[in-house]
């Protein structure tokens, strides 16, 4: 077969080829008369009434989800939640379940004291005469002796003096604050934006919240199915013995991951997703309430737990204090919601309206 040959026979492949992939490709476009085409819905664009006797109504012009200051989109999708690994507590209430995530947004990173500041701020300039002081100091500030309470025979002054106050830990998680006064936090922050956004004649964004213990899960894995950690598996420590996360990888050698106590917020490598700390550093109030049979008795579409009648409230995510299997993104664990401890924290998710996956289907 001559050269000249060959080069037709490629072609004519090609122009075979090119149609199917169009076929198989996953598109979500509709007609034209589906998206603004002639004669379909859209073609009027932004007016609303009745022309020649039929309704028009049309998309509002102008709206965009931007995404949060300081937040991530995650995308939807599918995965087996529950323990990647040996589930070594024998706990057995982390059977794997196959779930599906609407995309999101969330935080980067954790909550720092800076920022969690601007609220406690807030509440003391505006709203002392509505809770008073001494509601928001006991129950909004964040509870500073809890590196004192939180373990025997340790010398937590330093750390109950300047941790939350002083700037040398301005971006670093705020602790001492309870699942409540998390919530309360997702609550201003959405007032204080949909505020902003009512007065510039915007519409209004969704809530802030704690995320689902199923968001929570899926946003650590960062697209990595079974992974045992965010950044995959199955190690603590890169190639060149760095640790890849702040906890206690050693008994009683706090300070081999760089940090004794916490580190900053926007510490170590994010995983895929742009997430900082999904492990370690300090773990991480969700929305849910705490079920030994959770994967059973909740749905396999967004599933979550809310139950006001249960006080104990899921945390994720393993802290500065913990050994690696709480850092595992399958490990579940619990502490009262009214509880204040100085290896908790919290980070906020926003839904994404429209709920697409990005990916198109034809």
């Amino acid at each position: 077969m001559n050269e000249r040959h060959m080069s037709k026979r490629l072609i004519w492949s090609l122009l075979i080829l090119v149609p199917m992939l169009v076929i198989q490709s996953c598109g979500k476009k509709g007609n034209n008369a589906s998206n603004g085409g002639k004669g379909g819905k859209g073609s009027r664009k932004g007016e609303v009434g009745v022309y020649n006797g039929e309704i028009v109504a049309d998309a509002r012009k102008g709206w965009k989800q931007p995404t949060p200051y300081g937040m991530v989109l995650i995308p939807s999708g599918s995965y087996l939640m529950g323990q990647a690994d040996e589930d070594v507590a024998t706990a057995q209430v982390n059977f794997n379940k196959r779930v599906t995530i609407s995309q999101f947004f969330m935080d980067d990173t954790e909550i720092t004291n800076n920022e969690y500041r601007q609220y406690v701020n807030a509440m003391l300039t505006d709203s002392v005469s509505v809770l008073g002081e001494e509601y928001i100091m006991s129950k909004v500030y964040p509870d500073t002796t809890v590196w004192k309470k939180d373990f025997t025979y340790h010398n937590g002054d330093p750390m109950t003096e300047y941790y939350y106050s002083s700037p040398a830990f301005d971006r670093y998680p705020v602790v001492g604050v309870s699942w409540d006064a998390a919530r309360d936090f997702c609550r201003w922050r959405t007032s204080v934006l949909n505020d902003y956004r009512t007065n510039e004649n915007q519409a209004a964004m969704p809530r802030f919240e704690l995320p689902t213990e199923s968001q929570w899960e899926w946003a650590a894995r960062g697209g990595k199915s079974g992974a045992k950690y965010p950044w995959g598996n199955p190690y603590v420590a890169n190639g060149k013995g760095c640790m890849l996360a702040n906890f206690k990888p050693q008994r009683g050698n706090y300070d081999a991951d760089g940090y004794a106590y916490t580190a900053p917020a926007n510490m170590y490598n994010p995983n895929e997703y742009g997430l900082y700390n999904m492990a370690g550093n300090v773990a991480e109030w969700c929305l849910d309430a705490w079920a030994d049979n959770a994967a059973v008795v909740t749905w396999d579409l967004n599933s979550d737990n809310i139950n006001d009648d249960e006080p104990r409230k899921v945390i994720r995510g393993g802290s500065w204090k913990d050994v690696a299997y709480f850092l595992e993104t399958g490990t579940r664990s619990w502490e009262y919601k009214d509880a204040r401890r100085s290896y908790i924290g919290f980070r906020c998710v926003m839904q994404h309206l429209g709920m697409s996956s990005g990916r198109e289907f034809r």
